[in-house]
């Protein structure tokens, strides 16, 4: 048997694959109806989401003429920042943004630093009643603001914290670590014993587990707090407006509530306001976007 004649099989087979493949990728790059459709249902939903931010957007642009006369649906006639200017000027902004940004980080930070240390032990440390504590640590984070107004408006008056961000800032830590430490703690309860029976036969201590096997790995979940944390503590209003009343130590929510009169609004004041009040969060999130999407799918893959 010639060389020809052996190599003619292994040919036609080559040829074989190479058509099997082109046909493959042809078809992966054929959109059918149902994908088409989904398209369209993602821009519509996107649409619909971002609708509100679209309005905000445009009435921030208008004047009080040319809102009144064409209403908040229309493109502003003669686009305008008196809006933006005034609020900055009247509410004293960049210090209400330093304000909300520096008690939203560091509620951030303590908060998963909290919910992490709480977990590890919970999680993964199998305290004993564990399913109790974190049961309790729900209920408490289940009960609604109003009523825990009055006793930290003892306890912070007693300590001479009131009227400060620490304790604004004790306030949200402990909340948001609550929910952490929920979440976490079933993501630990599920961490592969194979991990930590390794690194404990390596010489690892506690701490070392903690730091470079189990952090590494949740990190995603980890920075999804992080953003989660950041962006609730910035839009709340309703106990740092009860706990803080100098001008000097208030937030962007409380600097918006004081543009509603009781019998007048400045409408195009109020949406520049509102639009200046998101756009820092915005940010925020497109930041930290590609941990908030690594987050979600880990724990979708989980």
């Amino acid at each position: 048997m010639s060389q020809a004649t052996m190599q003619a099989p292994t040919s036609q087979a080559a040829d074989a694959e190479a058509s099997r493949s082109r046909k493959t990728n042809k078809s992966q790059h054929i959109r059918t109806w149902a994908d088409w459709m989904t398209l369209v249902l993602l821009i519509v939903g996107a649409l619909i989401m971002l609708f509100p931010l679209i309005i905000l957007a445009m009435n921030a642009f208008k004047t009080i003429a040319d809102y009144n006369a064409t209403g908040p649906l229309t493109l502003p006639a003669h686009p305008t920042m008196r809006g933006i200017e005034s609020f900055w000027k009247s509410s004293n902004f960049p210090l209400k943004f330093l304000n909300s940004f520096v008690i939203s980080l560091v509620v951030a930070v303590l908060g998963v630093l909290l919910s992490v240390l709480n977990s590890f032990a919970l999680g993964i440390g199998r305290v004993k009643g564990n399913r109790w504590i974190i049961l309790l640590i729900m209920l408490a984070n289940m009960m609604p603001q109003e009523a825990l107004l009055y006793p930290l408006y003892t306890m912070f008056k007693e300590a001479g914290i009131y009227n400060t961000q620490l304790s604004i800032i004790i306030i949200f830590t402990v909340v948001q670590s609550a929910y952490g430490t929920y979440l976490l703690s079933a993501v630990y309860s599920t961490f592969p014993q194979a991990i930590l029976e390794a690194a404990t036969i390596d010489g690892a201590t506690r701490w070392q587990t903690l730091i470079k096997v189990v952090l590494p790995i949740s990190w995603s979940t980890i920075s999804v707090l992080f953003v989660f944390f950041f962006v609730w503590t910035w839009n709340e209003y309703m106990i740092p407006m009860a706990f803080l009343m100098d001008d000097s130590v208030q937030t962007v929510p409380l600097a918006l509530s004081a543009l509603q009169g009781q019998h007048t609004i400045d409408a195009t004041q109020l949406a520049a306001a509102s639009l200046l009040s998101i756009i820092p969060t915005i940010i925020f999130y497109i930041i930290f976007q590609r941990k908030l999407n690594q987050g979600i799918v880990a724990g979708a893959v989980k």
